[in-house]
């Protein structure tokens, strides 16, 4: 959740500025946390990092946004920074790279698992079965071939989600029931009463900041918040495989 949801939106142009009163004229890290936890009302900060634009600090806060604060620590801009020289959005490049995560440390026997054409490419993602978003995008899978896709169950949404995702993982075929439920509204039909990984899904989620669906992970651990289009996920596809391939 962004902690700064009660506040009018910012732009670039009309940055918002948050006094902290703070009494120190010396910027670091205790004078930083210190004026947030004030402001706030609880300890939020992960992490504090000078900046090479001008005297910015880099705050991460504890639910993944980015804010930056003056060198003194008297105010906090709440907003993107983007660097017009190297035309690049700094704000979003940095969240791309502290949620970035190691694919190969998820626990995929806990996900639902579809494989298309050869399975060679591989994504992750995280899926709450009554999501409108995930049903649209169930369909742009669709058209991508040579994929492996693990499904995580992250029923987040109603009581029902639960229900259904359940219902779903104790099914025969859970790709089958996944699939017909996603594409064509029919609800699974076993009775949800064995052992899920729901609740392992779900802290899981929340470890890795996920506070919507879908949520994509490709194979170089790059995430995307939200659904991709065929031809975009496609390529995001590629990319990730040449990426991580590089890494090796």
């Amino acid at each position: 959740m962004n902690l700064f949801a009660k506040l009018r939106p910012v732009t670039l142009l009309g940055a918002l500025l948050l006094p902290l009163c703070l009494q120190s004229a010396r910027a670091d890290e205790a004078d930083i946390r210190r004026g947030l936890k004030e402001f706030l009302g609880q300890e939020t900060v992960q992490s504090v990092t000078k900046t090479s634009y001008g005297d910015l600090y880099e705050v991460v806060m504890d639910s993944g946004e980015i804010v930056y604060s003056d060198a003194k620590g008297s105010f906090v801009i709440s907003g993107q920074l983007v660097d017009l020289v190297k035309k690049v959005n700094v704000t979003a490049q940095r969240e791309n790279d502290l949620n970035r995560i190691d694919f190969a440390s998820l626990p995929l026997g806990s996900a639902v698992k579809t494989v298309r054409g050869n399975g060679k490419r591989v994504m992750a993602t995280f899926e709450d079965p009554n999501c409108g978003y995930c049903k649209r995008f169930m369909k742009e899978v669709q058209g991508i071939d040579n994929v492996t896709v693990y499904t995580f169950l992250y029923p987040i949404l109603t009581p029902d989600s639960t229900v259904k995702s359940k219902a779903i993982w104790c099914s025969k075929d859970r790709n089958q029931a996944w699939k017909d439920w996603m594409l064509e509204a029919k609800a699974p039909t076993a009775n949800g009463d064995c052992k899920t990984p729901l609740e392992a899904n779900t802290n899981l989620g929340r470890k890795l900041r996920i506070n919507g669906t879908p949520t994509i992970f490709l194979a170089d651990g790059s995430r995307v918040a939200g659904m991709m289009q065929a031809d975009a996920l496609d390529k995001a596809l590629d990319e990730a495989e040449k990426r991580k391939s590089a890494k090796k």
